[in-house]
């Protein structure tokens, strides 16, 4: 029994929980400081249409984002149950098709955005100040979509064999490299926008370049093989279902993030930039729960496909109760250090003052997502790929699209936020019914639904 191994069937649940989820909160934080580092070094020029500019293209790369975690998530999930059921030739094979798929479809996404580049750039609400700087990012980050696309998906994939510790240093390779290169490429040689997303393109090189390494050197389970992937084109069938409440929920918060700025847009500049900012704090709270559960997901997964239902029971438990208090922590954090964080990002004072008051309306309801985003792994980890779609699209889609317009119509800009503390407590309470009642239909009849 190799080491990966032993994370999944010797260890304590404590210890697995922890060997799974540290790793991958780690990555997590990582990527949340990635996420930061443009719009932080790009907020040093003291340029508010610059943030809004970022902003603005946030949900294209929330976009490759959320088709890249599809794979990936779809991926891990076969590949640990197919490891728990001892099926180790349908978890390389499928490993194989996930990673190209990723790749290619980058290629593809990469020329159609440049294509339209024009009217998607006026569709996500982009002003005669924001426009130019918009446009500039979104054509060198584009260049990365490929080595973007595989990097997200690998991180994942590479979990579902127990690497975790792959998985970490294959995101630090390519995180580590954009926060060093943006002060230099954006403060030194004031590359600006430019700047923020070549430093993100020569990262995601590195990473897949780690990647590529391990998986030839080091993997147990994982093939780059094009031969495999092209024999094994069907197990796509399978993933994407599985995969798509992760780009269903990502893909949303990039539609509502669009849909609010085209709201903001309405106000000002300075107001697009105060919410942008707002956000990024944010997800501190979110993405920490998000991580924990994640990483997790695999050892779900594993114990779901074995049939051990009562490790599984202690693992979704004990998941549930470290993912709430390291979740309210993070809120009180957030709320203390509200004005530092906020002028990390804004050095107009109007902006910062506005941002400052705005984001505690975004994470009022950010403490209750741990029960969110456990139920939307479970669901996920298990194969039942249609309430996992169903509670994604809740929060950022059902919920929040609608209540952005409604709110904003009856309270104005305040209203902006009162919708996400509405969605995020709805969604919460919604996603955890389902969790415990499909568990518990699971206790009673067994693996088989």
């Amino acid at each position: 029994m190799n080491r990966n191994q032993k994370i999944f069937e010797s260890e304590s649940v404590w210890k697995s929980i922890f060997a799974m989820a540290v790793p991958s909160l780690i990555t997590i934080l990582v990527m949340l400081f990635y996420n930061m580092a443009d719009m932080f070094f790009i907020g040093q020029l003291g340029n508010t249409s610059y943030v809004a500019a970022v902003s603005l293209v946030t949900p294209v790369f929330s976009m490759l984002m959320a088709l890249a975690s599809m794979i990936g998530a779809g991926g891990s999930v076969i590949i640990s149950a197919a490891l728990g059921g001892g099926d180790r030739k349908k978890a390389t094979g499928c490993s194989a098709a996930c990673i190209w798929s990723a790749i290619l479809l980058g290629a593809v996404l990469a020329v159609l955005l440049n294509v339209f580049k024009g009217g998607l750039l006026t569709f996500l609400g982009a002003r005669e100040d924001t426009i130019g700087p918009a446009s500039t990012y979104l054509s060198v980050l584009t260049l990365g979509a490929p080595f973007m696309m595989m990097c997200t998906a690998c991180g994942t994939l590479v979990r579902a064999e127990g690497a975790v510790q792959a998985s970490l240093f294959g995101n630090l390779a390519g995180t580590v490299t954009n926060i060093l290169l943006d002060p230099l490429f954006i403060l030194v040689f004031r590359w600006g926008t430019a700047g923020a997303a070549a430093a993100t393109v020569i990262g995601n090189l590195l990473g897949a370049a780690f990647y590529i390494h391990f998986i030839l050197r080091k993997s147990a389970a994982m093939s780059l093989s094009p031969q495999e992937a092209q024999q094994n084109k069907a197990v796509m069938l399978e993933v994407i279902p599985l995969g798509i409440p992760n780009a269903v929920n990502t893909l949303l918060s990039g539609f509502a993030s669009t849909f609010s700025n085209r709201i903001l847009a309405g106000y000002s500049t300075m107001h697009i930039a105060s919410v942008a900012a707002s956000g990024k704090i944010s997800m501190l709270i979110t993405m920490v729960q998000m991580g924990i559960c994640m990483g997790v997901q695999p050892l779900i997964a594993y114990h779901y496909g074995s049939g051990n239902k009562e490790k599984l029971n202690e693992v979704l438990k004990k998941t549930t109760l470290l993912t709430v208090i390291v979740g309210l922590c993070a809120t009180v954090f957030c709320i203390l250090f509200r004005h530092t964080l906020i002028g990390l990002f804004l050095k107009e004072p109007e902006a910062a003052e506005l941002g400052s008051k705005y984001v505690l309306y975004l994470i009022a309801g950010s403490a209750f997502l741990g029960f969110y985003y456990i139920s939307s792994s479970y669901l996920q980890a298990t194969k039942h790929a249609a309430q996992a779609t169903l509670v994604s699209t809740m929060r950022q889609g059902a919920l929040l699209i609608p209540l952005l317009f409604v709110m904003n119509h009856f309270f104005g800009f305040i209203g902006i936020g009162i919708a996400h503390i509405a969605a995020d407590i709805i969604a919460a309470a919604g996603a955890f019914i389902l969790f415990l009642t499909t568990h518990n239909k699971y206790l009673r009849k067994g693996a088989e639904l």
